[in-house]
């Protein structure tokens, strides 16, 4: 198989992962996570407090519209029970 077939392992590590034991391919796993986790870019703290707020107004404004369903099946649901 040529690297350019799908399916094909490309890179050193999908061979060495292959090859070692447990521990070279957990050492592998590690170095890998490692090398991702330097590419992550992090929220500045003003996008924090943007995403956060965005985050718990959508959360208030789902929340009532719940509860208003919640209320209206509610006094629905006694109206045609005759309950109360």
């Amino acid at each position: 198989m040529t690297d350019t077939q799908p399916g094909s392992a490309s890179g050193a590590t999908a061979a060495t992962s292959r090859r070692g034991g447990p521990f070279a391919r957990l050492l592998v796993f590690l170095r890998e996570v490692v090398g991702e986790l330097k590419k992550v870019v992090y929220p500045t703290r003003d996008e924090l407090v943007t995403y956060t707020s965005v985050v718990l107004v959508f959360v208030a404004v789902v929340m009532t519209y719940v509860s208003l369903l919640d209320l209206g099946f509610g006094r629905l649901v006694f109206w045609v029970l005759g309950a109360g």
